[in-house]
């Protein structure tokens, strides 16, 4: 057996994790496209931010510039691995970053995009980093779920409830 026959059966038990992790989170599959979809637009807003805001001769705009063009490149390597088919390394990437749990995408996105507005608060910053951001805060409310039905809450509500009358009523025969 060949060393690339032995990596076939671990390649498609490496594409099939994601698929798992991806069911496990309860996201749905539209859901899924817009978070992806969302990365994709919001690496293209760092990109053409990053780079306007490179055209200038002050050091901290320049170095917020790279930053975005940097996210923008780990935004494509993360969502959209097929944009980044020269760089050998691009599909593992994409197949880790996809074995990561939704809050921990949120809180890396939403760290990559607040970075460069640290360094440089202009509107280029701002407006360039903001759809990256928006793919944070997309990713962070899949982690938190979906939200339960009313019969659900009314039940929790009512053995609250109880559970208050019961202490309240507890405590008063303990005064008397």
């Amino acid at each position: 057996m060949s060393s690339q026959d032995e990596q076939l059966p671990a390649a498609a038990a490496a594409a099939a994790a994601p698929e798992a992790a991806a069911a496990d989170e309860g996201m749905t599959w539209w859901y899924r496209w817009l978070c992806r979809i969302a990365g994709v637009i919001g690496g293209m807003s760092c990109a053409f931010a990053g780079l306007w805001n490179c055209v200038t001769i002050n050091p901290l705009n320049i170095a917020a510039g790279v930053w975005m063009m940097l996210n923008a490149f780990v935004l494509f390597l993360c969502e959209a691995p097929f944009c980044c088919q020269f760089i050998e390394f691009a599909n593992a990437v994409a197949a880790r970053a996809d074995r990561l749990r939704a809050w921990q995408k949120a809180a890396f996105y939403c760290g990559m995009a607040v970075f460069p507005v640290m360094l440089s608060l202009t509107l280029t910053t701002l407006l360039g980093n903001a759809i990256a951001f928006a793919t944070g805060v997309l990713y962070g409310m899949s982690a938190l779920g979906k939200k339960g039905d009313a019969i659900s809450y009314a039940r929790i509500h009512q053995q609250q409830k109880q559970m208050d009358e019961e202490k309240l009523t507890g405590s008063l025969e303990g005064q008397a």
